[in-house]
């Protein structure tokens, strides 16, 4: 069972590199209108909405009507149940980011210079106006920022997130492709037992976490309620002055995952006088 989560700049020949990989691994290609789809129907809006929203040209009005803390809980979902799948290769959506902490997930980064950039770009769109060119991957460069920035408070430049990191300039797409596979032929990255027991934990967690925040106002839990789980038993932390907390966070968590074992250590601190 193989999940590879790839980020690529616009204009780095990413596609080409995700094409490639997923011929020679037999992956499905998971786009962003996969994930869109399932989103937008959640949130109760148009798929173009959405990817308007994403894009950073959404309307005032369109904005409005987004839940931008839904948003972000729905996402993870959809991207952790496209990976439960298995032989996937997940383009975007901060997929790299969220699954970081799989070590059975591959997480690729393909990257470029701008100068190259501009030519693959102006290439493939038959343009001779650079500048143009340069402005528009500007402006998708900076929306992605702000998007990695605002839902995963992270830099997407950090190579730290990635297992590995290719620059095609240097490199070319067969080298990219082949560099990817013999990573995914790694005794590391094998097991499909293990890598589906770690996406089931991860969504369920996932799961606890979107629940506990449509339901738990900051009012009872100011620091909110943070959840873990590993091996399918859940781990619930938090403090709070309110006694209700610990109870209500139990119950949240048991009508989400049934009958998994919880351990739950919140605690309920008197907001005046000693501990």
């Amino acid at each position: 069972m193989t999940v590879i989560a790839m980020t690529r700049e616009i204009g780095s020949r990413g596609m080409e590199v995700a094409g490639g990989v997923a011929a020679r691994l037999g992956l499905k290609i998971i786009r962003s209108e996969i994930v869109a789809d399932s989103v937008a129907e959640r949130l109760g809006i148009e798929p173009s909405t959405f990817l308007r929203y994403m894009e950073g040209s959404a309307s005032l009005f369109e904005r409005w009507r987004i839940n931008r803390r839904r948003l972000v809980h729905y996402a993870a979902e959809e991207i952790l149940r496209v990976a439960q799948q298995g032989n996937v290769l997940i383009k975007g959506w901060g997929a790299a980011t969220l699954l970081r902490d799989l070590p059975q997930v591959i997480s690729v980064r393909v990257c470029a210079p701008m100068e190259f950039r501009v030519r693959v770009l102006m290439g493939r769109l038959g343009s001779a106006d650079a500048k143009a060119v340069r402005e528009e991957i500007e402006r998708h460069d900076a929306i992605r920022v702000r998007t990695m920035s605002t839902y995963f408070n992270v830099e997407h430049e950090d190579a730290r997130l990635y297992h590995v990191v290719l620059n095609t300039e240097r490199l070319t797409i067969e080298a990219c492709v082949k560099t990817i596979v013999q990573l995914n032929e790694s005794p590391r990255f094998r097991g499909a037992m293990t890598v589906r027991s770690a996406l089931a934990d991860k969504l369920l967690e996932t799961m606890i976490g979107s629940a506990m925040a449509e339901e738990i106002s900051p009012t009872m839990a100011p620091l909110g309620v943070s959840v873990s789980v590993a091996n399918g038993r859940i781990t619930l932390r938090g403090i709070s002055s309110n006694g209700a907390l610990r109870r209500k966070a139990e119950v949240i968590a048991h009508t989400v995952a049934g009958a998994f074992p919880i351990d739950n250590r919140i605690v309920s601190v008197p907001s005046h006088g000693r501990f």
